[in-house]
């Protein structure tokens, strides 16, 4: 495998993860969750019922924060990371403003659909905004970026589908900390994609140097 192909995977596996946010979010979110639920129920701020709202709380000032970062740094902000700050903000503070935990407990499946309609809804303008997203790190024919785009748009109906069946099956407990998990299923997805990009990844054309 060429430098240049292992620089693209390490590269694209770093823009995938930043669809779903930082690890610092995540992670903050479920240790905020879990201190606070341990306080004792006569506790006015801090309770079991309001464990929730805190973590969310931290959750969307984590992920506002690395947004905030990055254009602080004059970084490229990855449009999915865009996207995913402004629903994270938007539902998570009109849950906490208004005290209900609906807003908080669909705003995964919100945000999934949503990603799934940015790819899709591409489609019926004539854009892959996957092949947009990553073009500048592979160089794959547009069968294989529609392929891949297909996937990934799927991939998030998937996953909004299953955000709303946790919810059903299993308690707020296991709804919060399963977080961590969706990491982990993005991550196998990716990776499990990965030999199909790399099949059809097409390499640079040799430079020919002109003889004097």
């Amino acid at each position: 495998m060429t430098d240049r192909v292992k620089s693209g995977v390490g590269t694209a596996a770093s823009k995938a993860g930043q669809i779903w946010g930082d690890l610092v979010p995540v992670l903050l979110f479920i240790v905020i969750y879990n201190v606070i639920r341990r306080f004792p129920d006569d506790r006015a701020l801090f309770n079991p019922d309001t464990s929730l709202y805190w973590a969310t709380g931290a959750l969307v000032l984590a992920t506002l924060g690395i947004v905030g970062m990055k254009l602080a740094q004059r970084q490229p902000v990855p449009p999915f990371l865009i996207v995913t700050a402004l629903i994270v903000g938007g539902f998570g503070t009109l849950g906490i403003i208004l005290q209900d935990k609906a807003f908080i407990y669909h705003k995964p499946t919100i945000q999934n659909l949503f990603l799934a309609a940015l790819i899709f809804g591409g489609f019926l303008f004539g854009r892959n905004v996957w092949k947009d997203m990553f073009k500048t790190v592979f160089d794959l024919p547009d069968f294989a970026w529609r392929t891949l785009a297909i996937r990934w748009g799927l991939f998030f109906v998937a996953m909004a589908g299953w955000n709303e069946l946790l919810l059903v099956m299993f308690s707020e407990d296991v709804w919060a900390n399963w977080k961590f998990g969706n990491i982990f299923i993005v991550l196998a997805f990716g990776a499990a994609n990965t030999p199909y990009m790399l099949k059809h990844l097409r390499e640079e054309a040799p430079v020919t140097v002109p003889r004097a």
